[in-house]
């Protein structure tokens, strides 16, 4: 494990790649499920390494990628559960608060108490948005590869499209993101991966 500050000058451990890539396959239930999620984790991960800049801590960034979906393991209901899922299960499991966090504040371009209220979404009310500038680029670099079958890198033109679903301020967050960090190249991914760009 590396250690990593947690913003309160708290020294606290991150697993290594090797241990995340452990707790994957010991949580997934099938070879499958491993497969498909945490291929997606390494790849989300794969480009937020693109897109990363000081001062962001690219340890944490690439850890925080790699657990962001281990919540889809243990999912029972509706998909939009598995982040909090993912943070229940991480915070029981003894890991930081600063990793734990990756997996209830990915979703979609974050998750306020209003959206719950007024989609009457089934989630606990409360704020699930990314905070530090490291929730942020692995909620922004998740937009760009979806778990569908079969597995696709999603440009930023078609998230874009389908977050407006969400209502206006949903796109206004992600365009804000888009200019925040640009557009990935995702055609090597694509091709290195096998998986369809759409």
């Amino acid at each position: 494990m590396t250690d990593r500050s947690s913003g309160n000058d708290r020294i606290v451990p991150l697993p290594s790649d090797a241990e995340i890539r452990a707790l994957h396959e010991r949580l997934a239930p099938d070879a499958a499920a491993f497969d498909l999620v945490y291929t997606h984790c390494e790849i989300v991960a794969g480009i937020a390494a693109r897109l990363l800049a000081p001062p962001l801590d690219p340890d944490l960034v690439r850890a925080g990628c790699l657990v962001h979906d281990i919540g889809v393991y243990r999912l029972d209901g509706a998909y939009l559960r598995h982040g909090l899922i993912g943070y229940e299960l991480m915070r029981d499991l003894g890991y930081p608060e600063v990793l734990s966090r990756f997996c209830a504040h990915h979703t979609g371009v974050g998750i306020t108490r209003a959206d719950i209220e007024r989609q009457g979404l089934p989630l606990p009310p409360g704020d699930y948005v990314a905070e530090t500038g490291e929730e942020r680029l692995v909620m922004y670099a998740d937009k760009f590869h979806s778990k569908t079958s079969p597995p696709a890198f999603v440009t930023a033109a078609t998230y874009r499209g389908d977050v407006r679903r969400f209502g206006p301020g949903k796109a206004a967050a992600f365009d804000a993101m888009v200019a925040e960090y640009g557009e990935p190249d995702l055609a090597p991914l694509a091709s290195a991966y096998g998986h369809a760009l759409r």
